[in-house]
């Protein structure tokens, strides 16, 4: 049975020659008594509850500031991944550039290798024209002069098939 503080407020008792009825003040007092006790048993209950919800609260706490730990840990190891894969990134575009660099460098120092070849064969060319031409115009002026003992040499044969025919 519960009682309220209305209740108690509220409770008339009989009166007796000396006082209050004593066995209707006991009874309240024993009711009273068992409340105080649930209420204390109940009280020693929600103590025991509030403390293992404290508890669990302090670990739910240390866990979520383990999981920020962790967080932050985790944020800082990926902006640490980052700045190193950007690093590494502009190490290799660099690299990149300056061997396709080198690359069109070589390129260029063989086209103008080229250029001077062809420029040295057109000049060995020219020179072989021209000593060619300068051969082959002497045979020809030696073809084409009277040689005189050629001419003899001419005149002789010829004057030697007369002669052979008139036999």
């Amino acid at each position: 049975m519960t009682i309220s503080k209305i209740d108690l407020l509220n409770r008339k008792f009989s009166k007796r020659m000396w006082g209050y009825a004593p066995d209707e003040v006991d009874q309240l007092m024993h009711e009273v008594a068992e409340m105080l006790g649930a209420v204390a048993e109940e009280r020693k209950t929600l103590i025991k509850k509030v403390k293992r919800m404290e508890g669990s609260v302090d670990e739910f706490r240390q866990r979520d500031e383990t999981l920020r730990d962790t967080l932050m840990s985790t944020q800082k190891m990926v902006e640490d991944i980052k700045v190193g894969a950007n690093r590494e990134a502009q190490l290799i575009l660099d690299e990149a550039r300056a061997k396709a660099e080198s690359m069109v460098q070589q390129g260029h120092n063989r086209l103008a290798q080229l250029y001077e070849d062809i420029e040295n064969l057109k000049r060995q060319r020219s020179q072989f024209e021209i000593q060619l031409r300068g051969l082959i115009e002497s045979h020809l002026r030696m073809l084409e002069s009277d040689d005189p003992s050629e001419s003899r040499l001419e005149n002789l044969e010829s004057k030697l098939k007369y002669l052979r025919k008139a036999e």
